[in-house]
């Protein structure tokens, strides 16, 4: 960060008073500029034969690969209205969002994940701006090799093995970065 987002002043880098951590200050309005994790918010949307629905990505990251839909999360709005709104936003359906079921720590991007069991409300749904396609598959159907995020595929592998067992379990989960190829 150059310039405060306050008064239009240069910003520097230093540690104010009676903190911890190195921080953008600004040098005329003393305005300190805080750099927090960024929260990635989404659903699993579930339809009544067990079938999930997934988005393939029409934008970067991990363009032309599949996921949840799930994205940042938004001023004023609260995590559950977040999961609704991305998955209307990428996959133009409709969800009765649940329990959260997946924490996930990425602290090497600044980054929290936070996925919620949700119910289909109903199979009219059609890509979103953000998605090449959309559309509902059996465990045995879903292209594992072709996941855009870990923690996707972790929630998606953990889901169906719990779902078999009757049982869902919150989890929280510190992911490290992937190991270099």
């Amino acid at each position: 960060m150059k310039f405060c987002s306050e008064c239009g002043a240069p910003t520097e880098l230093r540690q104010p008073q009676g903190d911890n951590r190195i921080r953008h200050v600004c040098s005329a309005c003393s305005t300190v500029h805080y750099q927090n994790p960024k929260l990635v918010v989404g659903a699993i949307p579930e339809w009544e034969d067990g079938r999930i629905l997934l988005c393939l990505r029409a934008i970067e990251p991990r363009y032309g690969y599949w996921t949840l839909p799930a994205g940042f999360m938004e001023n004023g709005e609260t995590v559950a209205e977040a999961a609704a709104r991305e998955t209307l936003e990428e996959a133009n359906a409709r969800v009765e969002i649940n329990e959260l079921y997946s924490f996930y720590n990425l602290a090497f991007t600044s980054h929290v994940h936070l996925l919620f069991r949700a119910r289909l409300l109903d199979i009219d749904f059609s890509p979103g701006e953000e998605s090449l396609e959309v559309r509902l598959f059996a465990e045995h159907e879903i292209p594992w090799e072709d996941m855009a995020f870990r923690t996707v595929r972790h929630t998606l592998q953990r889901y169906f093995a719990e779902r078999k067992q009757g049982k869902f379990s919150f989890s929280i989960i510190d992911f490290l970065p992937p190991e270099p190829h």
